[in-house]
């Protein structure tokens, strides 16, 4: 006959307390790992947008600005001719448009007028103030940058030496040398823009950029007659 011990039906046993425990500590600590690259993915993903869009957001504005600057000087096809403008036909006579002041030291502004249509000449300008750019349109100062996004630590528009060429005259200055003929002047400007994401100030941006203008600039020598391209004959 069967031993009684071994008819007697075994008990099943479940995970002890201690057991329980470590599982679900062990699992604790893999649903944190997941929760911690979750997380470090999220702010990843939120730091290469902000750096994308204060990118876009300044490479636009000097873009614009770029484009701007360029027409500086511009006085008209009637008015204007190898950067010297004479609208009369009469003698030639300075451009009245031809001047593109920077703000020394900082060079934080620019102002220039060029001619657009009858009637609009400017003046135009780009100016930074409390961390966004403005733009001069119509006599008003606009905000060019959005200051909900992006902070302009650094704006400057430093004027470069360019090419200097002496422009024949028919006649000698009065002390018979060439010295008060005018001369063309070629202009450029390098423009810096650095900003920061608002609300993430490590998210840091800057473009750099040099724009020649279209016109050159013709500089008028002759101190007894300022007005004049040449002296008079």
């Amino acid at each position: 006959m069967p031993d009684q011990a071994t008819l007697r039906p075994s008990r099943q046993r479940g995970m002890s307390l201690v057991e329980l425990m470590v599982g679900v500590t062990i699992g604790l600590f893999i649903v944190a790992a997941a929760v911690t690259l979750v997380a470090g993915q999220l702010a990843d993903n939120r730091k290469l947008t902000l750096e994308l869009q204060v990118q876009q957001d300044l490479r636009a504005t000097g873009d614009i600005i770029t484009r701007q600057l360029r027409r500086a000087g511009f006085a008209g096809v009637e008015g204007a001719q190898n950067g010297v403008s004479s609208p009369d036909g009469a003698l030639p006579a300075a451009n009245n448009m031809a001047a593109v002041a920077t703000s020394a030291p900082d060079f934080d502004r620019v102002d220039f007028s060029y001619f657009y249509n009858a009637g609009d000449n400017g003046p135009y300008g780009y100016r930074l103030v409390n961390g966004v750019i403005e733009a001069r349109m119509g006599g008003a100062w606009q905000q060019l940058t959005d200051p909900r996004t992006v902070r302009v630590t650094t704006f400057t528009i430093t004027p470069t030496p360019g090419l200097q060429s002496r422009l024949p005259c028919p006649v000698p200055c009065a002390d018979g040398t060439s010295n008060c003929w005018p001369e063309l002047v070629v202009r450029e400007l390098d423009i810096t823009i650095r900003g920061e994401a608002v609300g993430s100030p490590e998210v840091i941006r800057e473009i750099n950029s040099r724009v020649r203008l279209r016109n050159d600039f013709v500089r008028f020598n002759d101190i007894d007659n300022p007005g004049r391209a040449c002296p008079p004959g």
